[in-house]
């Protein structure tokens, strides 16, 4: 029979191991031999052979207890409701090395355990306090200068630290983008907002380094070198051995990253400030000076648990953890100020001390400070929008002679064809776009030279060349990982996903970062972009499920993204200028569904009528946010209200309706998913008889629901309504599609109901 485990004692589960820490910095300090070395000078190395001079050394050193105490400060005062977050750096002090081996201007992209960097960088400008900035954001304080009070984040718009959250892995992407918008801005003449040299850096943890989001950027770096293109992105794997309770395997980030061609390799001491700085230094300046992704392995411990609520004595053996508590990086930096007579044993005690008593301070302090107080407040920075200052801009037209050059003379320009279908428009528009913004640039799968799968972007690589026109390893999270990084420094981003189904793949690049954005950062950073997404169903002799989706609640779930989905060729012009103006003005992102099945289609009601053709709009015709279009407007008798390819399906159904019941109905085409306008909805809805909401979309999660809360709400739900919906099932190949999607004959079929009703 097996032993059974002797249980973890009790009292053992009840140390408080930040106390422990705390203790071990001042007993060790106090029972140090003292000086032992001579005595450096400021601009002497701090130990013989160290690339840190002692200067330097002391004031890592400060940056280093300024994130311990801001960590049991954090401890003591989330007992006591006065702070909110509790996931700490102890440990991971090291990483102050990166931040003075950098500059303050190369874009960072933070793993939470980034206390020390902050501390560091805070150092690059003056007049700035890391203290209470950071107290300000433990406590949610409504003028935290990093979110606002929405979060607690690493951020700083002076430092150029973007706030991120919690997501595990998510960030590299990215980062990667910055990266390699830094040198895309030469191509294109982009006036940068930093240094043309500048590195983007992204620190992560061991355990997130597994992360598929993360490998993902890993291999887009190496791709990209593999190419000799230039991306310069400083990768740094914080590797404390464990992530929450799971240990990394021994030497698996050294084995795994060491020879990845691609991805230059660096390795560096996060414990020992002398010993490591030098390597630190070497990896900064390698990516600055090549261009080349970077991959800086930098080794930490992991003190104080995963988080304040988090007891490792449940999943760490107890020398395990004492190890670790052996390990600690303060141990050694007190050890270096004593032996080198830097300070004596009293003086660093009293230092220690008075960073404790600073951090309360500001800790108390902040508590007293306003919180967000009203939802208004909390979601002002989320969906910015500036309806006159969008028109206006949308509605610019001045660079009709550059389009007139590019299409070569007045008589070919898009306005003066025949009516076109719904593919050619949306080229038309996408030309038009390009002579208008220099900074715009579009990406993708087969956009390039092949000029999309549907041939929606051909031409564009032509006239623009491989600057502004390129295509991208296959890799949905790279791809919008590239939108965020040329956002972000002032581009204008049209990446493009080649179907709906594919955007899922990568979705968290849109929820998690570049929607959170704006939100996260109280409206400091943007990443604005328009997403460009072939999708919905009815697609004929190329079907399934990945190539029919009609998934929209996975983009209409996420705050603060603008969904447009147009049905015909004028109208997705004229939408598109409008996105493209909404991210210029004010920095949002954006999805343009186009229905694949429309792309190509020519005719409304007979083969050769030619009725779905439109012709090209003025380049002064924008459609606002949220505005629909109508079809019999004077119609009251009922009322078809639906989107995308469920509009010329009403439109269709409206004809055999009246046909069989001299019913006249009317068609509203809502045009915009997100935000859904419901005064539009109410006000037609209201004027008619009946309703039917025609909808794509799944029956549990499509655009109907919203449709149907916006007509209850106007306290229109007495009138007859009914909902012809897709199933919830995926799309099967061929004729049996249209078993599971709403056709013209059950549009008719539910009026038919209504009037039997």
């Amino acid at each position: 029979m097996a032993a059974i485990p002797n249980p973890i004692p009790a009292r053992l589960k009840q140390v408080n191991r930040a106390e422990v820490v705390d203790q071990n910095f001042l007993e060790y300090v106090r029972g140090h031999a003292g000086q032992s070395l001579p005595k450096p000078q400021p601009g002497d190395p701090v130990l013989a052979g160290s690339a840190l001079d002692a200067r330097g050394f002391m004031e890592l050193f400060e940056s280093q207890l300024v994130s311990r105490h801001l960590d049991l400060m954090a401890r003591v005062l989330r007992v006591q409701n006065k702070v909110f977050y509790t996931i700490g750096s102890s440990g991971h002090e090291g990483n102050a090395m990166v931040a003075r081996a950098a500059r303050h201007t190369d874009p960072a992209f933070l793993h939470y355990r980034s206390g020390g960097f902050m501390a560091e960088r805070f150092r690059k400008l003056p007049g700035m306090d890391p203290i209470m900035d950071s107290a300000l954001s433990f406590a949610a304080c409504k003028d935290d200068p990093a979110s606002g009070g929405r979060h607690k984040v690493w951020g700083s718009k002076p430092l150029w630290v973007l706030p991120q959250t919690s997501t595990i892995g998510s960030h590299p992407p990215k980062a990667l983008g910055t990266a390699m918008a830094i040198e895309q801005a030469r191509r294109i003449g982009h006036a940068l907002p930093i240094p043309a040299d500048s590195i983007a850096i992204c620190s992560f943890g061991d355990a997130s380094a597994n992360h598929s989001t993360a490998q993902g950027a890993f291999n887009a770096a190496q791709w990209t070198a593999h190419q000799g293109l230039p991306a310069p992105v400083l990768f740094v794997c914080e590797d404390n051995g464990i992530g929450i309770s799971v240990r990394t395997p021994g030497d698996w980030i050294a084995t795994s990253f060491a020879s990845r061609r691609g991805l230059d390799y660096f390795q560096a001491d996060g414990l020992d400030l002398a010993e490591g700085y030098g390597d630190v230094l070497r990896a900064v300046e390698h990516c600055r000076r090549t261009r080349r992704p970077t991959f800086l392995h930098l080794g930490t411990a992991r003190l104080m648990g995963h988080a304040g609520t988090d007891f490792e004595v449940e999943y760490r053996p107890l020398e395990e953890l004492l190890a670790a508590e052996g390990r600690d990086p303060l141990l050694r930096s007190a050890d270096i100020a004593l032996a080198t007579g830097l300070m004596t044993r009293e003086a660093l005690v009293d230092w220690y001390e008075s960073f404790r008593a600073r951090c309360m301070a500001a800790a108390q302090q902040a508590d007293q400070r306003e919180k967000l107080g009203s939802a208004a407040e909390v979601m002002a920075p989320l969906a910015p929008y500036s309806p006159a200052a969008v028109m206006a801009e949308a509605r610019r037209a001045d660079h009709a002679p550059r389009r007139a050059a590019l299409f070569g003379g007045e008589k070919n320009l898009p306005e003066a064809q025949p009516p076109r279908h719904l593919a050619i428009q949306i080229n038309n528009a996408l030309h038009d776009l390009f002579c208008k913004y220099p900074e715009a640039l579009l990406f993708g799968e087969d956009v390039a030279q092949k000029g999309g799968v549907y041939t929606v972007t051909r031409g564009l690589h032509k006239a623009f060349r491989n600057a502004r026109v390129f295509n991208t390893l296959l890799d949905e999270q790279t791809i919008l990982g590239l939108a965020q990084g040329f956002g972000t420094l002032g581009m204008l981003p049209l990446p493009e996903i080649q179907y709906l189904a594919y955007y899922h793949n990568a979705c968290d690049q849109i929820r998690g970062e570049a929607c959170s954005l704006q939100f996260f950062s109280n409206g400091q950073f943007r990443n604005p972009m328009v997403m460009r997404i072939a999708g919905l169903g009815y697609q004929r002799g190329f079907g399934g499920h990945f190539h029919n989706d009609n998934s929209i609640a996975a983009l209409r779930d996420i705050p603060g993204l603008v969904i447009g989905c147009p049905s015909r060729g004028d109208d997705a012009a004229m939408m598109l200028r409008t996105l493209v103006a909404l991210a210029k003005v004010d920095g949002r992102v954006s999805a343009f569904l186009e229905p694949i099945a429309l792309y190509m289609t020519k005719d409304l009601y007979e083969p050769g009528d030619g009725l779905w053709l439109t012709a090209y709009p003025p380049l002064d015709q924008a459609i606002a946010l949220g505005e629909p279009r109508v079809y019999g407007e004077a119609n009251t008798d009922l009322l078809l209200v639906s989107y995308g390819n469920g509009v010329p399906m009403s439109l269709r159904a409206a004809r055999e309706i009246e046909r069989r019941h001299g019913l006249k109905a009317r068609v509203l085409d809502l045009r915009w998913l997100v935000p859904l306008n419901a005064g539009p909805i109410a006000l037609h809805g209201a004027a008619c008889a009946r309703i039917v909401v025609v909808d794509e979309g799944r029956r549990s999660a499509g655009v109907g629901e919203g449709v149907l809360t916006a007509l209850v709400e106007a306290g229109l739900g007495h009138k007859p309504i009914a909902r012809v919906v897709g199933e919830d099932t995926y799309t099967p190949l061929a004729g049996a599609a249209n078993l599971i999607l709403p056709q013209d004959a059950d549009i008719v079929a539910a009026a038919e109901g209504l009037l039997r009703a």
